[in-house]
């Protein structure tokens, strides 16, 4: 298995074993996909895979309707993508991606918990090299399509790395060719689970006991703000 799998196993957030934050998130993710792409699912793809992950988290019905309605409407505010960096102590690189209707109050926040833990708020830009852009696919098997067979396929679409996880498959790509491999799945009859973005580092830091306790207290703080979509570091756990 690849280096982009096994990260992602060890640094599940523990942000998506609380539903609520799950139920956050998607709706968060509903409503910018719809004020991106527009309400309907049929010609907006991206909206369509979160419909489905909403159904795989239980997420009620309603709660997806309420986001798709915020989006449409006139009077309610809009959510922006803020990206942050920053190094926390021992010198981990931290990425925390944001859906925020206050920018201002984001990074007011981000800022003070960098501050706050022994860390430092960066620049734009300053720590995206450590990590590689990854779109990450979630699909169910397809009867009489090897693992092998279907790799060799999904190569010529931008996927690079593909293995199994318990009972499904899990393939990895760069973020640009997400919309080529979602046509192809969907196109090829495969359920699709869910599809998310994630950044994967390519330069994986080492810290003993203690060192990692300060760490995690400041991921700890900054997963805890409501405005945080994911966060990513280049910790070993």
């Amino acid at each position: 298995m690849g280096r982009a799998f096994e990260y992602r196993k060890a640094t599940k957030m523990k942000r998506w074993g609380n539903m609520a934050r799950v139920f956050t998130k998607l709706g968060k993710q509903i409503t910018i996909a719809v004020r991106e792409s527009g309400p309907d699912a049929d010609t907006n793809p991206r909206l369509r895979v979160l419909i489905q992950q909403s159904k795989k988290e239980n997420m009620p019905k309603e709660n997806v309707e309420r986001a798709i309605k915020k989006a449409i409407s006139k009077d309610e505010v809009d959510y922006k993508e803020v990206l942050y960096e920053g190094y926390g102590p021992n010198g981990i690189a931290i990425v925390v991606e944001t859906a925020t209707d206050n920018p201002t109050r984001t990074v007011a926040n981000i800022r003070s918990y960098f501050n706050r833990h022994g860390g430092s708020l960066g620049t734009t830009g300053s720590l995206q090299f450590l990590f590689d852009h990854k779109c990450v696919f979630k699909i169910a098997p397809k009867a009489g399509v090897s693992l092998e067979d279907l790799e060799f396929e999904l190569i010529d679409f931008g996927v690079d790395e593909l293995v199994e996880d318990d009972e499904n498959i899990i393939l990895y790509g760069d973020f640009q060719f997400y919309s080529s491999i979602q046509k192809y799945l969907e196109e090829n009859g495969f359920e699709i689970f869910s599809a998310e973005f994630e950044r994967i580092p390519n330069d994986m830091k080492e810290l003993n006991e203690e060192q990692k306790a300060q760490v995690m207290k400041l991921l700890d703080k900054i997963e805890d703000d409501e405005d945080v979509q994911n966060v990513f570091h280049n910790m070993i756990e």
